[in-house]
């Protein structure tokens, strides 16, 4: 079901309420609200999530409107809708990583396994290094889990251990690129631009949505 917003402001309306919300109306300022929440649902629509419905969305860009509302200036050389589609944005982009980094944080403690004695071990007890920072180094603010799994199935042997001695993945000690080069017997450029391949593998496997 399609949601009617109020059309928006003229230039001219929205500089009269603009100057009135700045003299302390707040019904000017509820009004400057409203006639802009088109331009919520229009932000919004550029984002999917699977942590999020089209209503979070707008309800989370709406939060974002009525901070654009309370800061903006009649001083600023941007119209209001500029400056408050920043904000609409700058929100939902805020939840949408918050989100990620929880779900990779609730992830890495799923048990994966047993160890030789049959205790229970999850992601976490492998790589013995903190989640946050490994997600960080590879810009990849997902499940670990299936970033350890895809090592296995995308990457060559090569690419898999030129990122295991970089980003210090299970257990081994992170390592400059120059150190790796001695390690594997290359060069320093050539370990470069394997990582770099190895990175976007990734990135381009992990963006992919799970078929669980």
């Amino acid at each position: 079901m399609s949601v009617s917003f109020p059309n928006p402001l003229t230039e001219k309306e929205e500089k009269y309420y603009i100057e009135a919300s700045e003299n302390g109306d707040e019904e000017a300022k509820k009004i400057l609200i409203e006639r802009n929440l088109r331009l919520v649902a229009h932000v919004a629509r550029k984002y999917s999530s699977q942590f999020h419905t089209m209503d979070d969305f707008i309800s989370i860009g709406t939060i974002g409107l009525i901070k654009a509302v309370n800061t903006y200036s009649s001083s600023r050389s941007t119209r209001l809708a500029t400056y408050a589609a920043r904000c609409i944005e700058n929100e939902i982009l805020m939840v949408i990583r918050s989100s990620k980094k929880n779900n990779a944080e609730v992830s890495i403690n799923v048990p994966i396994g047993t160890d030789k004695d049959g205790n229970e071990i999850s992601l976490n007890d492998i790589l013995g290094t903190d989640p946050d920072e490994i997600a960080d180094d590879l810009d990849l603010k997902i499940r670990i889990r299936k970033m350890i799994d895809t090592l296995d199935h995308i990457l060559t042997d090569r690419e898999k251990k030129v990122l295991i001695y970089r980003y210090g993945i299970l257990g081994v000690t992170p390592r400059t690129q120059r150190e790796v080069a001695a390690i594997l017997g290359i060069s320093r450029s050539y370990v470069s631009r394997i990582e770099k391949k190895a990175l976007e593998k990734l990135r381009e496997s992990l963006a992919e949505p799970d078929t669980v």
